[in-house]
């Protein structure tokens, strides 16, 4: 999905959710920043695989839709912080439904297909 059709207004709200969930490491991100503030440098370590250009582009979208707060602090080297705004939370609380199910949905597909 387009960042573009993250930014429509006239489409439902599944699809608004959607393009602003859609990609690898968006909704993981949310998940690490549930825990608490991050810097960029502790996020990429708990999501192995994220390079620092997707980790950039992706907290700069999350700022963007409102999710992802970024704190810089006045001090040198430049300290930056990020942590997810009410907002973001909200969305974090809704999707754990959602990730309740495609838990069980996976144990289904692993029960559907033994020994692999």
């Amino acid at each position: 999905m387009t960042r573009s059709r993250a930014q429509d207004t006239n489409v439902c709200g599944v699809t608004a959710a959607i393009a602003v969930i859609d990609g690898k490491w968006k909704t993981a991100l949310l998940w690490a920043l549930e825990s608490g503030p991050h810097r960029p440098g502790e996020l990429r370590r708990r999501l192995p695989g994220l390079s620092e250009k997707v980790l950039t582009q992706a907290l700069r979208e999350r700022e963007t839709d409102g999710l992802v707060h970024r704190e810089v602090h006045d001090v040198l080297p430049l300290k930056t912080v990020y942590s997810l705004t009410a907002f973001g939370r909200d969305l974090s609380e809704a999707l754990a439904p959602l990730s309740d199910w495609g838990h069980r949905r996976l144990e289904k597909l692993a029960e559907a297909q033994p020994g692999l």
